[in-house]
């Protein structure tokens, strides 16, 4: 990549949703370049995002914190948007280590934000969560509710995160930000060759299954089977990995023609239980999948799904892959590196 060439800056993109974005960026054309501390992801991710888009982006090992790093990187590379994924996003970790989640999630965001203002680079994507709503909200859940006290750090430092940002576009009209709200990403990319790899045990449900589908795990624990739903378990908006980065350049292009902050949700619009994920991943699979009943966690919330429609009406978006698409996907994921980028990779089926 020339220097002078226009690139689109991801943060966080060896992460899961963040290497979907750059395979995404490249198939479409764009020069990427990619900062991740490499905190929870893998460089191998990089790797088969390249040889599938046959073209690699640059990458950088840095921290959205420090700010000498991206001042560098700002000097380097003449960046025209950037994607800003960096950051830490499991519910139970942030009860238990708050002050880290602040850190990361929102000093970080600071910190880039001075570093693009000093490059002169105003256009952001921000990774933002269907958790900054809180509990108690009627559904679907649209972007005219007010936000409410999320219900744990995790989405409490997303919705500080959404406030710095909309007063820093309140405060400068050269700022253009996209603040997308994520319902539940699963699934993988289609080949088989990137999907999502969670370091330990996995936080989120879809990953869960599949490591007890595929052996890694003994059981499926099932926080609550006592939530005011009809089968008791939690009820999701879960949408596909690919549907929700195809969300993020199609508001990437809008950010050309638009100031000011705004906000989409990115979901699907239904809701799923997690009796009915497992039940649906049992059949995609053809394997068991034995659970557990444990209590409820802290932070979880009954049921939550998207009313999707503002980003279509705005954005020319929806999402096109069902269930079946995004359990199908991470089957062919999780069968062909059942231990992750780290073990040996098998052929996809």
């Amino acid at each position: 990549m020339s220097s002078k060439e226009k690139a689109v800056l991801v943060t966080g993109g060896a992460g899961y949703i963040g290497s979907h974005m750059v395979l995404t960026l490249l198939e479409a054309g764009y020069a990427v370049v990619v900062l991740d501390n490499l905190a929870n992801a893998s460089q191998e991710s990089l790797r088969r995002v390249a040889k599938l888009a046959g073209t690699a982006p640059e990458f950088v090992e840095g921290d959205i914190r420090d700010r000498q790093c991206l001042d560098a990187l700002f000097a380097q590379y003449a960046i025209s948007h950037v994607l800003h994924f960096a950051g830490l996003k499991a519910v139970g970790e942030s009860v238990a280590e708050p002050l880290r989640y602040y850190e990361n999630n929102v000093f970080g965001t600071l910190t880039l934000c001075q570093a693009m203002a000093t490059a002169g680079v105003y256009r952001l994507v921000f990774s933002s969560s269907a958790t900054v709503y809180g509990n108690g909200q009627p559904l679907p859940i649209h972007e005219g509710l007010p936000t409410g006290r999320p219900t744990n750090p995790y989405g409490t430092s997303k919705l500080m995160v959404e406030n710095m940002l909309q007063d820093l576009a309140r405060a400068d009209e050269r700022w253009s930000i996209a603040l997308l709200r994520y319902f539940n990403p699963v699934g993988a990319h289609a080949s088989g060759r990137i999907g999502e790899d969670p370091n330990g045990k996995p936080n989120n449900l879809v990953p869960f299954i599949a490591q007890v589908a595929v052996g890694r795990r003994e059981a499926l624990s099932v926080f609550g089977n006592d939530y005011p739903t009809p089968d008791g378990t939690g009820v999701r908006d879960y949408i596909h990995v690919l549907d929700l980065v195809e969300g993020h350049l199609a508001a990437m292009n809008v950010l050309v023609s638009r100031s000011g902050a705004s906000v989409w949700n990115l979901g699907t619009g239904r809701g799923y239980s997690v009796l009915d994920m497992v039940q649906a991943f049992e059949h995609a699979s053809g394997q068991p999948v034995p659970y557990r009943v444990e209590p409820r966690r802290e932070g979880d919330i009954a049921e939550c799904w998207a009313d999707p429609a503002r980003a279509y009406q705005e954005l020319g978006w929806q999402a096109s892959r069902g269930l079946d698409d995004m359990l199908a996907d991470t089957w062919r994921w999780q069968l062909a590196n059942p231990e992750g980028y780290a073990g040996p990779n098998k052929p996809a089926h």
